[in-house]
This record gives structure tokens, sequence and C-alpha cells, in this order.
């Protein structure tokens, strides 16, 4: 887009866009200016309370793939249905808790892809999240994995120190978390900076108040572009 500092498509497909920023208009707005960075934009709770499935619709129609992070969690016919009409919009990621267990993450698989199935669409990435970032205490990681592995998952997500055990499970790693050294890490226990989580392996890395916050949105996410490029390099 002939931004300065813009990075390559091969890492704009690790950078996800965490638009936790309120209204859809909003999000829009600084979808727009970050978008030589981003290729991937975040609906999680905040954003799709304010719009709906809308929010996918129009996060796609500005060029970026969609990880809808609204963690399903519940008896696993209700997170199948859900599932299920997620997929219809043609999200490309998505996510669910693996505290619910293997039962129910199954039906989440089952149901992403029936959903993207039934509406002509590539199946969506499932994701289990392991443990929060904003826990210190990370113990259940393996046994949370072992779950979504066992569910069929595609992934998981789950901080930068867990990434390779991750990969040795043959499972990608979405990775939060993500930000500068030096910055403020709010209300994150487990963080990394952009550069560590890339050369660490991470397949997609979640930036949101880091740059969404920032005074100068482009060129934090520059930033964040430059550091994630050289952490791919280092790999």
């Amino acid at each position: 887009m002939g931004a300065e500092g813009a990075v390559s498509p091969a890492v704009r497909r690790h950078m996800v866009l965490a638009l936790d920023v309120g209204d859809l208009t909003s999000a829009e707005a600084i979808a727009r200016r970050v978008a030589p960075w981003f290729g991937v934009a975040k609906v999680g709770h905040e954003l799709y309370a304010e719009a709906g499935p809308v929010a996918f619709e129009r996060l796609h129609a500005l060029g970026y793939a969609v990880f809808c992070d609204l963690k399903l969690h519940d008896i696993p016919n209700t997170v199948e249905r859900a599932a299920r009409a997620h997929a219809r919009h043609g999200v490309e990621l998505m996510n669910a808790h693996a505290v619910g267990g293997e039962v129910m993450l199954r039906a989440f698989v089952a149901g992403a892809r029936e959903g993207a199935r039934e509406a002509g669409l590539p199946a969506p990435v499932t994701l289990g999240v392991t443990v929060l970032t904003s826990e210190p205490d990370a113990s259940e990681f393996a046994s949370r994995l072992e779950t979504a592995r066992l569910a069929g998952c595609d992934g998981v997500v789950c901080s930068t120190h867990e990434i390779a055990a991750a990969h040795a499970a043959g499972m990608q790693a979405l990775v939060p978390g993500i930000r500068f050294a030096g910055g403020a890490v709010h209300d994150q226990a487990r963080v990394a900076t952009p550069q560590h989580a890339a050369a660490a392996g991470a397949d997609w890395l979640v930036i949101g108040r880091a740059v969404t916050a920032s005074e100068n949105p482009e060129a934090a996410a520059a930033e964040a572009g430059s550091q994630v490029e050289r952490g791919l390099t280092a790999r």
C-alpha cells in the first residue's frame, strides 16, 4: 500500500491485529491505518458484542483474514452449533477453551468444518485455548495441549514459552501477550516481544494495545512488523 516500513505478505500473514477497541467504526478506522503490516484481524467479545457477524464481513471487505476469538465454552451441542454458525461467515481462524474437554472440542472442530462446508468455504483453523496469557500459572498447559490434540484441533492458543511444546505435538501456535520491550504489560502475565515470539516459532502473533493504544499506530505497527521480520529470519 506504499506505507513506509510496510512488510511483505509473508510477514503480514503472521500478524494478527486485536481489535478490542469498542465499536465497529473505530475498529475499521484503525484496521485501515495499519493494514500494510497486519494480515489478520481479531474479533473478540468486545467487538462482537457491538457489531456481531457484520464485523467479520466488514473486515473481510478490507482485505483481512478474520480470527473469531470468542473462546467457545459450553455443552458440546451448543459449541458445535455456534462453531457451525461462525464458520458459515468465512472466518479463517476460530477458538474454543480446551478446559471444556475433549468431547466439547471435538464438537467444536466438527461444527467449524461443517459450517464451512455448508457455505462452500475452506475450513477455518481450529484452535484450543490452553492457558490465558493473563494467568501466571501455566501448569495446566500440557494436559490442555493434549486435549486439543486428541480432539483434532489444528493448533492452540498459548504463550511464547509453550510454542516449542505445541509444535512438538504437531500443533500450530497462536500467541497473544505481545508487548514491546519496556512497554506496559497491562493485564498480561506471560509476555514476549514481537521479535522473540517470531523467532520462537509463533505461527501467528496477536498484537493489540501495543499498536491500537499507541499515539502513532502506524509507527508502532511498522516497529512490530520489523521485529517479526527479524524474528522470522532468525528461525
